[in-house]
């Protein structure tokens, strides 16, 4: 069964309406419905609040802890 995406929205009858269908006459088809949720996504200001935010590195190539937190340097 091969899939055909059409997004088309509802008409004020809620209707829905497909034309010129990629389909010969009398073919069978099923119909399934699926709500786009696209338009309930957050923006990307709140999915990456950090994105665009200025990087601070103090000291990037020093040690992350200090030597005696290791227990195999004792």
């Amino acid at each position: 069964m091969n899939a055909i995406r059409i997004r088309t929205e509802l008409t004020q009858n809620h209707e829905l309406l497909l034309r010129n269908l990629p389909l010969k006459k009398g073919r069978k088809v099923e119909v399934i419905i699926l709500e786009d949720e696209s338009e309930d996504l957050p923006t990307n200001e709140v999915r990456f609040p950090l994105r665009g935010k200025p990087l601070r590195y103090d000291d990037p190539f020093g040690q992350a802890t200090d030597a005696s937190d290791w227990e195999a340097a004792q």
